[in-house]
């Protein structure tokens, strides 16, 4: 089954009155690279989640972000009551030392460090459990992403290799002219060499045999076509493969650019780019399958 490695997944729920988002997405990529943007609340678990994104996303750029929104019923100390305490008694001894008096002690304690508990610095278990199952939940979206993209990829290999077959198919075709053409010129090179006494027969006999298995392009064909066998093959398996169709894409284009080089022929050449196009749009989009 062919996987994107574009993916993207988001998952909103609440706890505690709070309103709490998980959104994953990703971009191709040679290897695993993650990133996690989490509350402090929650940056103790960061290897925890890494562990977990690391299991079923396999490949890509990941971003990871999870945020916490207060809502209004958000049940959440906001005043440090204690620390207000012994403020307010240090405001007192500092205003009878000094003669001064405040007239808004509260307004400047509330001003002072940890006064307010603006960020938890851990989450509870249960707020955890609660992340984690939006986490499983954007996840499960992300995956379903990365498989719908798979499939408008695979219906595009699926073209693109049809296309290929057929411009060999065209090439197969032209082949019977292209040695038509081959015999001609030789049949004229023999005739002008003829009367030439002083050539050696034996090694002109041997070049003639090299220059015809150096222009043959059978084994070429044989290959091309096996290798078309291959990737269908491993498209059609139940893993993605990305990496492997690219080393088969690569050995399709060996086998295109010899065929290429050895024909020698306008037509068969045109043919030859066309082949080539349709592998340069494969190779593009092999660079984001699983």
């Amino acid at each position: 089954m062919t996987r994107s490695m574009t993916g993207f997944g988001k998952s909103v729920g609440s706890h505690a009155g709070n309103r709490i988002s998980v959104e994953i997405r990703s971009l191709n990529s040679k290897s695993l690279e993650m990133n996690t943007r989490l509350p402090i609340a929650y940056r103790d678990k960061d290897m925890d989640l890494r562990n977990e994104v690391s299991k079923q996303a396999e490949r890509g750029k990941i971003d990871v972000t999870i945020s916490i929104e207060p809502g209004p019923d958000a049940s959440s100390e906001v005043f440090n009551v204690e620390i207000i305490k012994a403020y307010a008694k240090e405001l007192k001894s500092v205003c009878k030392t000094t003669k001064m008096s405040s007239t808004d002690e509260l307004s400047t304690i509330l001003r002072l460090p940890n006064a307010l508990n603006t960020e938890r610095n851990v989450a509870s278990e249960q707020e955890w459990k609660s992340v984690m199952k939006l986490f499983n939940s954007a996840m499960k979206q992300f995956q379903e992403f990365r498989e719908r993209e798979g499939k408008v990829l695979h219906k595009d290999f699926e073209m693109r290799i049809k296309n290929i077959r057929e411009l060999l198919k065209k090439i197969e075709k032209a082949e019977p002219a292209r040695m038509d053409a081959v015999r001609s010129r030789l049949d004229k090179g023999l005739a002008e060499i003829s009367n030439n006494t002083s050539i050696d027969r034996n090694r002109f006999e041997q070049e003639v045999i090299y220059y015809l298995e150096k222009i043959d392009i059978t084994e070429e064909k044989v290959r091309l076509k096996a290798h078309l066998d291959y990737f269908d093959e491993v498209l059609r398996g139940k893993e993605s493969a990305g990496k492997k169709l690219g080393f088969i894409l690569q050995e399709i284009g060996r086998e295109i650019n010899t065929i290429g080089s050895k024909a020698n022929d306008a037509s068969i050449q045109r043919h030859v780019v066309e082949m080539k196009d349709e592998l340069e749009k494969m190779k593009e989009q092999t660079a984001n399958i699983l």
